[in-house]
């Protein structure tokens, strides 16, 4: 019996490579698909058609479905409910507030206790003696949101990961409406939810039609995608972290990003043009800078804007203390 899975390596091409030395230390595979501003594919890279786990990527739909649902998300709170955050002492006093809406606290959030990943928030929690917590697990501010449609609709709050909840139908369906497919398969997300396994083509479809929408759309579901777009935008901060790639990208180029676990990524410039990508060996340490090479290459970013960026992001291979090489885009891209 064939197990269930997404594209293979013989279906994949290569998207990076690590140069240490002037060597090829490391290279990295995977699918890619780039839609121009009319949603048109412009290049399809690998298997795009084959589905993944979108994992954090689908965030976006998940947040939509909330506001669709009725809840009203403005600024921070929207963006936190998108967010895989690094758990900095704003993060999780964003996500306190959010809870605070709906008179919760932090003890009805069902993510998974964890450290931040913020250096200074992680040390300040240790030298106080506290331990993890789910507050400042990166999918918190998720999970907050779909608390707040419990409390809005009268669903139950204890049981709101099952897949047959009414929270986690609304995703589905949102998923499906902006994909144009019905998943493939169903999982449990690293936070505990449900996510969904669409084409990498279905996901960028998704991201391109929230990216496009409007907040004066006449059409609830396009208004709430606009309203969070445009808090995405205002409020970069949130999605990930100061400093994070995601958050830079944002910051600096004006486009909305939204990584996924196990090495996927999408982006969507402000025209409109869209990629998503994933790495089959699931790290996302090349991701954003293929995105953005594939983003400048399909002609929606500037390469000057994009090569002044690239120094943050962390892309220097270090020997002895020094720089000895980088993680580059495949020749063969």
């Amino acid at each position: 019996m064939t197990q269930q899975g997404t594209f293979t390596a013989d279906e994949a091409q290569e998207l990076a490579v690590v140069v240490r030395s002037g060597f090829i230390e490391s290279r990295h595979i995977g699918s890619a698909i780039v839609l121009d501003q009319h949603g048109d594919v412009q290049r399809s890279i690998g298997a795009p058609a084959s589905p993944v786990f979108p994992r954090s990527s689908l965030k976006p739909f998940q947040a939509i479905a909330v506001m669709n649902s009725g809840v009203q998300l403005n600024g921070a709170h929207a963006v936190l409910a998108t967010a895989s955050h690094t758990g900095t002492f704003k993060h999780m006093s964003t996500v306190r507030a959010m809870l605070a809406t709906a008179g919760l606290t932090e003890d009805a959030l069902k993510c998974p206790p964890a450290w931040p990943q913020d250096e200074q928030a992680r040390t300040e929690m240790i030298r106080q003696g506290v331990g993890q917590q789910r507050i400042a697990m990166n999918c918190s501010g998720k999970h907050a949101a779909m608390l707040l449609a419990c409390a809005a609709n009268g669903w139950d709050t204890a049981s709101y990961l099952h897949p047959d909840h009414p929270m986690q139908r609304a995703a589905l369906d949102t998923v499906e409406r902006f994909t144009g497919e019905k998943p493939a398969a169903v999982a449990t997300d690293g936070c505990g939810a449900p996510v969904f396994a669409v084409s990498l083509a279905g996901l960028a479809r998704g991201v391109a039609r929230l990216r496009t929408s409007s907040a004066s759309s006449p059409f609830a579901i396009y208004r709430n995608a606009g309203i969070l777009v445009d808090a995405v935008l205002e409020d970069a901060w949130g999605i990930q972290g100061p400093g994070t790639p995601n958050t830079l990208v944002i910051e600096r180029l004006g486009v909305f990003a939204k990584l996924g676990a196990e090495g996927v990524m999408v982006m969507a410039a402000k025209d409109g043009t869209t990629v998503a990508l994933k790495m089959l060996d699931g790290s996302g340490r090349a991701a954003t800078l293929v995105g953005l090479e594939l983003l400048v290459r399909a002609g929606a970013l500037p390469r000057d804007d994009v090569d002044a960026l690239l120094p943050e992001l962390g892309l220097r291979i270090t020997g002895g203390g020094a720089d000895v090489g980088e993680i580059a885009v495949s020749p063969t891209l």
